[in-house]
């Protein structure tokens, strides 16, 4: 992780970027903790869109999407 000054997005993007990893982990640990199948998919289904919210920030920085560039 770079460290920019506070006026750049990527500033703010990776610091969302780690805040949804934390977020995603916990879900994740907490499919561990219960015994109930659809909450166990609500979750799982959870950290799966958190994983491509965070692959979109990623996405952003490196412009590598043309919407980004």
């Amino acid at each position: 992780m770079q460290n920019y000054p506070e006026n750049d997005p990527r500033h703010h993007t990776q610091t969302i970027q780690a805040r949804l990893d934390d977020l995603i982990d916990h879900l994740r640990q907490d499919i561990q903790k219960v015994d109930e199948p659809k909450a166990e998919a609500l979750f799982e289904t959870t950290a799966e869109v958190l994983e491509g919210l965070k692959t979109a920030y990623a996405h952003y920085e490196e412009k590598s999407e043309a919407a980004w560039r």
